[in-house]
């Protein structure tokens, strides 16, 4: 008999059933190869979990309808993982695999996977001697299962560092696995990895083809390769021996899943290392409040140089308030918003023959614009969409892009507008005037450079698109800071740490003359984190302030989107515990999308529904409860199915965008 997992997607439904197996099928059907199983009337994917020899069905069993592939993919560790982390987040079994295994290529299947030739060596590991504590770290990863919190240095060539402490864990004989946020990061660790590993190692991301991904995917089941690096799902890799998970810069909005249950990679990486026994490096320039409370708890540990060698490395910091006083003198300086102390050491950058960066929070042209007399938001007449000016000087929506030839305010009924914020090309284009006869680069939205050649050059990128400067930025400049701090959002002022501490790390030693002005008020929290470089101290504070207004990582928190009535009736119709709070309905937060749902959902247009009728409600618990809560959603769920109840819901625990 086969105990089988159907791939329902169905809450009520997620757990394994038990078939016959054919005598034709005996060989090819053992644990975690893929099935075809007939539920319900129809055949539906499955995978088959294990052999027994006795069924607790006490009604008549079906059969296998037929073995998929004898290739066994899903894992018992894996299938372990996959079920922890369906039950960390109230989601079902099925949709976590659907993310852990990518979709078979038969042909691909066939291949005979090579051996790998590549003897990994130790490597030299001085630089890793500027933290005070990562030897012990490294040598605790040979038979042990070590967790930290790595706090990189300012200007520290991370992609060499990870490469490193990969090529050791091999070493060891042990597997490792690499996460980073997006392609750019992965192509950077690849190409320091590869010399150090050869062959032993694959890089998984959504950017390869079905039949690429599959083929390396499959080289690491089969333990061809040892090393795995990759953006988010790429952490559900089975590799075999996992000696350590690294994940970088978990605050990146990247790493969050837009597909349900909605994992987060920094959280399975935390339980894969609980239930493997495996060592974990969260690491970055900055620090999230979630990497904080393991450190606070004692679960992980820090990973940190000590103070006089973080002020050597870095560059020297300054804030400057955004008046009038401090605007440099030069028009087309004043025009771009550019305080005198900044123009002052882009000169002297230029003059070094060293880059230049200016970090601008908009694409485009002018993206946001407002009412000249009210200043209330332009909006499109047609969707309510936010409008924008291009370098055309013509307005248009930015959300269905329909032209407005004659704006008139829904407020005042005025006719002119004015700017909020001013896009990268629009500051490209002034700075460039400013600064005459110096090559000026964009980098953002869809046309992102990874790296420009040295000497003397202006860049103008938005947050995190910034290109690597070979040898170092000798200035970078921060402008329209508060399009980032005034953002309605828990995580608002993390995320402008972590971005500004990424750029920064990319400029000179202060001692190099490298110098880094942020257009910000000096007293603000935030500003005072990137002048002082502590960003473990930052952290502390963002968690403190967690705990005081009980939100995550303090406690477990849930959100439940949809219209008002549907969610209204999930949440009154949960089991809590009486500690429980509820807060809400409120209307989702800006920029979140509604959720997706039945195939009516699917199907309706932006007329047959008003955005204004999505609400979000909260609900939260300590988190020493938080398995409590994962429960009561999914038994929520499970009701709303038995009892055939129709509308759109999305159910998110700890979601990233909380408003």
């Amino acid at each position: 008999m086969a105990r089988v997992l159907p791939v329902l997607g169905l809450a009520h439904l997620d757990r394994p059933f038990d078939y016959l197996i054919d005598v034709d099928q005996d060989e090819a059907a053992q644990p975690g190869v893929r099935v075809r199983v007939r539920f319900s009337g129809r055949l539906v994917d499955g995978y088959l979990l294990d052999r027994i020899e006795k069924s607790d069905h006490p009604g008549k069993l079906g059969w296998l309808d037929r073995v998929v592939s004898a290739e066994p993919v899903l894992t018992p560790q894996l299938a372990a993982l996959c079920r922890a982390v369906a039950d960390r987040y109230a989601g079902t079994m099925g949709d976590v695999v659907r993310l852990a295994i990518p979709p078979r290529h038969a042909r691909t299947e066939k291949e005979t996977t090579p051996e790998p030739a590549a003897v990994v060596e130790t490597p030299e590991l001085t630089d890793w001697h500027r933290y005070p504590l990562a030897d012990s770290y490294i040598e605790n990863l040979v038979d042990g299962h070590p967790r930290a919190v790595w706090q990189a240095l300012p200007g520290e060539e991370w992609p060499r560092r990870l490469a490193e402490l990969a090529a050791a864990t091999l070493a060891a004989g042990r597997g490792c696995i690499l996460i980073v946020p997006d392609q750019r990061d992965l192509d950077r660790v690849w190409a320091e990895c590869e010399p150090l590993i050869g062959d032993r190692g694959v890089a998984l991301s959504a950017g390869l083809g079905p039949t690429a991904r599959y083929r390396r995917w499959l080289a690491v089941r089969r333990g061809a390769a040892q090393l795995v690096i990759g953006t988010r799902s790429a952490v559900f890799a089975p590799v075999a021996d996992l000696g350590l998970v690294v994940v970088w810069d978990d605050g990146d909005d990247s790493m969050s899943d837009p597909r349900a249950p909605y994992p987060h990679p920094r959280e399975v990486a935390v339980l894969r290392s609980h239930h493997e026994r495996c060592g974990l490096l969260l690491s970055g320039f900055a620090r999230t409040a979630e990497a904080q409370a393991l450190v606070a708890s004692g679960w992980a540990h820090d990973l940190v140089a000590d103070r006089s060698t973080v002020r050597a490395r870095s560059p020297r910091v300054q804030a400057i308030s955004d008046d009038d006083r401090q605007i440099a003198r030069d028009p087309m300086a004043r025009s771009a918003r550019i305080p005198e102390v900044a123009f002052d050491a882009a000169r002297s950058a230029f003059a070094a023959d060293r880059p230049v960066v200016f970090s601008v929070p908009r694409r485009g042209y002018v993206p946001s614009l407002a009412c000249t007399r009210c200043r209330e938001h332009a909006r499109c007449r047609a969707c309510h969409g936010p409008l924008q000016l291009d370098a055309d000087q013509r307005l248009s929506c930015r959300w269905c892009g329909r032209p407005e030839r004659s704006f008139r305010c829904a407020e005042c009924g005025n006719t002119s507008v004015r700017a909020t914020v001013t896009g990268a090309r629009r500051t490209a284009e002034e700075l460039g005037r400013a600064f005459a006869g110096v090559p000026v680069l964009t980098s953002g939205g869809d046309t992102i450079l990874d790296e420009i050649e040295p000497g003397a050059r202006l860049v103008v990128a938005t947050p995190g698109a910034e290109p690597v400067a070979p040898g170092g930025y000798g200035a970078a400049i921060v402008v329209d800071t508060w399009a980032q701090l005034d953002r309605a959002d828990l995580r608002a002022e993390e995320h402008a740490v972590r971005r500004w501490m990424g750029l920064a790390a990319m400029v000179t030693p202060h001692g190099e003359g490298g110098r880094v002005v942020i257009v910000a008020d000096s007293s603000l929290a935030p500003v005072q984190a990137l002048i002082r470089w502590d960003p473990v101290g930052f952290a502390t504070i963002q968690l403190r302030q967690r705990v005081e207004l009980g939100f995550p990582p303090a406690v477990t928190m849930a959100s439940v989107d949809g219209p008002t009535g549907v969610i209204t009736d999930f949440v009154e119709h949960l089991d809590l515990p009486t500690d429980a709070d509820v807060l809400g309905p409120v209307p989702l937060p800006p920029g979140v999308r509604p959720p997706a749902g039945s195939a009516e959902w699917e199907a309706a247009t932006p007329e047959d529904m008003d955005r204004d009728e999505m609400d979000r409600i909260l609900v939260r618990l300590p988190r020493k409860h938080g398995r409590l809560l994962a429960e009561a959603l999914v038994a929520g769920q499970v009701r709303r199915n038995t009892h055939r109840q129709t509308g759109p819901i999305r159910v998110q625990i700890d979601p990233p965008t909380i408003g």
